[in-house]
């Protein structure tokens, strides 16, 4: 039995959970807080909704199985949730979100969100492992901490070099894009990300300028690869879309997946992680220092500046980058190692 499936004490249920209400989301009474769940989380969200209505909240649970295994099946099913669960969505305080990783992540780019942020509600997606996060609320402000020092650095900035060993050398601007600081402790109206370990910055990528070539050596989110890619997935881009896309199996479901589909040829997003807790593999690895991560499609939802609008949006993740600040010449990370 591995450690993802060994059972959980009540006490570490209920750790996890107050770690969720009273640090990410810092719930308060009398607020409203749906929860999201599938299945396989619900006994989780059960524990989170508890301590809610102990902190004086009122919790409300809403079981969205259904659409999340549709979803996880057929990428182009669609991710708007449906109007009862939209509505309660843009009326909450708090939304905790707690289902499989993978469809909470491509759920962040769907437009409820989006005005959950504008209404100026707090949301976030809690990471799988509930109950064994090795994490402390130190390292969650070391998390912030380094998220807050990049973006500082990166003010003003026009032009950012990623490499890897891998084969990823590609040009990103930035120029005019405010950062989105995706950290562990959910602020009103911040943009919807995975807690407690994750930790991240990104930007709406200028839809014309990305060129060069980014090789995915890590999760490639939303076309049914478990993990990390086994074989690389390389974008050749040019003037801010893929010309080309090359690689194995993994590739060929990507390209099944975006075929067709407009707005998805378009380098959407450039981000990196700022955490050292995040996993190295499966979708919270885009949170971890070291890794940085392109996608394809919409950015006009989640990123400030944003100007690309698709039913997609996919994400590919690089490890052991180098990120270079082309306009100054100085390094956020340098052979995967953390310069600030």
């Amino acid at each position: 039995m591995s450690e993802q499936e060994q059972p959980r004490s009540e006490a570490e249920m209920r750790a996890a959970a107050e770690l969720v209400v009273d640090v990410c989301f810092e719930v308060k009474e009398g607020e409203t807080v749906t929860i999201i769940t599938d299945n396989g989380r619900k006994d989780e969200a059960d524990m989170v909704a508890t301590v809610v209505a102990e902190r004086g909240g009122w919790p409300i649970v809403a079981n969205n199985d259904t659409q999340i295994r549709r979803c996880l099946t057929d990428t182009l099913f669609p991710m708007v949730p449906p109007k009862q669960l939209h509505t309660a969505i843009i009326n909450s305080d708090d939304i905790i979100i707690m289902t499989n990783l993978e469809w909470a992540n491509r759920f962040a780019h769907v437009s409820a969100v989006k005005q959950a942020c504008a209404s100026h509600s707090r949301i976030g997606s809690v990471e799988e492992g509930f109950g064994r996060w090795p994490i402390s609320v130190e390292d969650i402000r070391r998390t912030i901490s380094n998220a807050q020092a990049a973006i500082k650095l990166l003010e003003g900035k026009k032009l950012v070099r990623v490499t890897s060993p891998a084969g990823t050398d590609v040009e990103v601007s930035i120029e005019g894009r405010p950062a989105l600081e995706v950290v562990p402790v959910k602020q009103r109206g911040a943009m919807m990300g995975p807690l407690p370990l994750w930790g991240e910055v990104a930007y709406g990528a200028v839809e014309t300028e990305t060129q060069g070539t980014i090789v995915v050596d890590g999760n490639l989110l939303g076309v049914g690869v478990p993990g990390n890619v086994e074989n690389p997935v390389t974008w050749h881009v040019e003037n801010g879309r893929y010309v080309s896309i090359e690689g194995k199996w993994e590739a060929e479901r990507l390209l099944s997946a975006i075929s067709g589909v407009p707005g998805t040829e378009v380098v959407a997003e450039f981000a990196f992680g700022t955490s050292d807790f995040a996993p190295l593999v499966g979708p919270s690895s885009k949170g971890r220092k070291g890794t940085a991560h392109f996608a394809l499609g919409d950015n006009q939802n989640c990123y400030p500046g944003g100007q690309n609008t698709s039913a997609l949006h996919l994400d590919g993740v690089n490890h052991n980058i180098s990120i270079q600040i082309v306009d100054t010449g100085e390094y956020i990370v340098k052979e995967g190692v953390w310069q600030l």
